[in-house]
């Protein structure tokens, strides 16, 4: 970032303003380089301000909730990392039944307990999902064969050239792991959204949620990790392609992939992202010399990766077959 740049955020922001910070420290995976320049937003108010004013300096802006989902180079982000904090939660009660109404920082888990302790169903699935509403409404976040959009009513969005509006379940076109947001060419921000609950029974809840809990310590390794790397294909488990050809529990610098289960790569020892996407080139390259098949990834490359990894990644997301 030029030193003009930098002034300028410095007026802009004056203490708020953190310069030079380790990434990793904001990802699950504990895995990244350094932003030039970082903020922390509290509400969805600072989150619209703060993205405003980086706007009107033209500089790039990547917004960053729990960090799960997500690696960040070895080489950092260039421009303004802002941390989403904002995490303002309310129920609401309308003609339709009842909404809860949150703020893009807030963790899913949250949202969803919230809900619970106010005898209200249809959210335990999100109990224990990693991760905060706005990455949930980005990549249609799901688990336990349910997904955002079953509960999603509306999000209030923040357009860099349309300014503020409102997008229903429709305008959202959701797909698998997927969204219109994930889709975008034009910079937005999610400031907030509204989930759909209904009367229910706490105790019963609480039921769901420890099933749930009890899956998850089962079938996910624990360690910094970015949740699950790879879709599952139509009608197939990523994880049993991964075992199947023999990945499990293999290791490259600092990563290694889990042995519990083979789609979750495991930052073990203070590993690399350079480290974490060999194991994925790895996973992608075993699994299509056998089936034919690349795995689309999940997660998101986020920095500054070099034209050749990008490219590649690219490839993944957007070939599965080939003829």
């Amino acid at each position: 970032m030029l030193d003009s740049q930098l002034s300028a955020l410095r007026e802009k922001f004056a203490t708020r303003l953190q310069e030079n910070v380790r990434l990793k420290n904001y990802t699950t995976i504990r895995a990244g380089g350094i932003a030039d320049a970082l903020l922390i937003v509290y509400d969805a108010d600072e989150l619209e301000r703060f993205t405003k004013i980086v706007w009107e300096l033209d500089l790039p802006i990547l917004i960053l909730g729990g960090g799960s989902n997500i690696l960040v180079s070895d080489r950092g982000v260039r421009g303004v990392v802002v941390i989403n904090h904002a995490h303002n939660i309310s129920i609401h009660e309308s003609d339709d039944g009842f909404c809860v109404h949150a703020e893009s920082g807030a963790l899913m888990s949250k949202v969803a307990r919230l809900a619970i302790n106010r005898h209200l169903a249809g959210l335990e699935w999100a109990a224990t999902l990693p991760g905060t509403v706005g990455g949930a409404v980005f990549g249609n976040a799901g688990c336990f064969g349910k997904e955002t959009s079953h509960n999603f009513m509306q999000a209030e969005i923040l357009h860099r050239y349309k300014g503020k509006s409102i997008y229903t379940n429709q305008d959202m076109a959701f797909e698998y792991r997927s969204s219109i947001l994930k889709r975008a060419e034009e910079p937005f921000v999610a400031l907030t959204a509204d989930f759909s609950v209904c009367p229910g029974d706490r105790e019963e809840s609480e039921m769901k949620v420890e099933t749930y809990r009890q899956r998850r310590l089962k079938n996910q390794p624990p360690g910094p990790s970015m949740g699950s790397i790879f879709r599952n294909p139509p009608e197939e488990k990523a994880g049993r392609l991964i075992e199947s050809v023999g990945l499990k529990g293999i290791t490259h610098g600092g990563a290694e992939i889990s042995s519990q289960h083979g789609n979750f790569i495991i930052n073990s020892s203070n590993g690399s992202a350079q480290d974490i996407w060999y194991l994925i080139q790895t996973i992608e390259n075993k699994v299509h010399q056998k089936y034919g098949i690349f795995l689309h990834p999940e997660i998101e490359l986020i920095g500054d990766w070099d034209a050749q990894t990008v490219q590649e990644f690219a490839r993944y997301q957007t070939v599965q077959e080939n003829a």
